[in-house]
């Protein structure tokens, strides 16, 4: 932007800011050793000499709040928060990775493994599956519960490579969902006393409406868990139950959740022939483009801004400025990548929720 003396600024009506300051309020400035104005003005009379209201109220949030999704797919959803701060941008993000809750195998009960891969390394390996299983169904197990089928998810894996045989590749699809829960036995201290199994399920999970037409399984049949060799062999048994990524990163149901600002490129004068060449070159994600004035005449546009990533390549080694770079500090791009459990749309739905509960128990506490 600029600079203009304070004797030649243009007269500003009551209610509206001047074009720098408005700049500072709503953007950061990014030159080429640093960016500006990245600070927040969070106090509502930090312009009220000029008659600017800069508090945020319900009615006002509620009007400037604006959601558009960009792109959705199975697994990935890039969307636009306009309206909102950083601070409640980035909430979203860490309940997305750290609160929302999903399941994932807890407990492995090694039967047999003669592979090069450690128990606890394995039993690592499985707990980082995603399964196929809405944990909207299942309540949380803890310490003094038993395991039901309510709570738990039991699968059974039994591989081995017969000797003789070539290597044999493990996959997640050879993990087999056990309905009736867990089929081995407890040592029991007494040999006439009945024998049990390490879960206490009532009922078949087959038998359960909410599983009838949907099986249990793993989302993703191609995962390499383990390779035997000749004459290896594992049979293992895994309980799955639900847990949030605070405690562990196998119950995060993103494989990642990350927000920017918007990009904005402002041209500060019209740049033509050789220099707009040079220009366009210049980026490495095609932000500028060519723009035929007739003539034989050419000028550099801005063709994709959303695509910046401020590496300010176009702002180094200028002698005037001619281009600057801003970011909106209210419009954030914000993209979930799911780990394949739950669709990203209803991770964001539920992180809604979650921000929602922590909000009415603030207020609860307060009151």
């Amino acid at each position: 932007m600029p600079k203009v003396s304070a004797l030649d600024m243009p007269d500003v009506p009551k209610g509206k800011l001047p074009e720098h300051l408005e700049v500072q309020r709503t953007r950061v400035v990014c030159n080429a050793d640093a960016p500006i104005y990245t600070e927040p003005f969070h106090y509502s009379g930090a312009f009220a000499l000029m008659g600017v209201d800069n508090s945020v109220t319900l009615e006002s949030f509620c009007k400037n709040l604006k959601i558009e999704v960009i792109e959705l797919t199975e697994d990935t959803m890039e969307f636009d928060m306009i309206g909102i701060d950083a601070s409640l941008a980035n909430a979203f993000r860490r309940i997305l990775i750290a609160e929302v809750p999903t399941m994932a195998i807890e407990n492995v009960l090694m039967v047999n493994n003669t592979s090069v891969i450690p128990d606890e390394v394995l039993a690592h390996r499985l707990g980082l599956i995603p399964l196929n299983a809405d944990p909207k169904l299942f309540e949380y197990l803890s310490e003094h519960d038993t395991p039901n089928e309510r709570n738990t998810i039991v699968f059974k894996l039994a591989v081995s490579c017969k000797k003789g045989s070539p290597r044999l590749t493990v996959k997640s699809d050879q993990l087999k969902w056990l309905p009736g829960g867990s089929e081995l036995e407890m040592e029991s201290p007494t040999p006439s006393a009945k024998p049990r199994t390490y879960t206490s399920f009532s009922r078949s999970q087959d038998s359960m409406p909410e599983f009838a037409n949907k099986p249990l399984g793993v989302k993703h049949q191609d995962i390499i868990i383990d390779k035997l060799g000749p004459g290896q062999a594992i049979e293992l048994e895994a309980h799955a139950v639900k847990g949030i990524g605070k405690v562990h990163a196998k119950w995060s149901p993103v494989a990642t959740a990350w927000y920017r600002m918007l990009p904005e490129v402002i041209l500060l004068k019209e740049i033509k022939g050789v220099d707009a060449e040079k220009l366009v070159k210049k980026c490495p994600v095609n932000v500028f483009d060519i723009e035929d004035v007739g003539k034989g005449g050419k000028k550099a546009v801005v063709a994709n801004p959303r695509a910046c990533t401020l590496c300010r390549e176009c702002i180094r080694g200028v002698n005037e400025p001619q281009v600057e770079l801003r970011r909106a500090k209210d419009h954030f791009i914000f993209k979930i990548e799911s780990a394949g459990a739950i669709p990203p749309e209803v991770l964001f739905t539920d992180a809604v929720k979650i921000l929602e509960e922590k909000c009415d128990r603030v207020i609860c506490e307060l009151s």
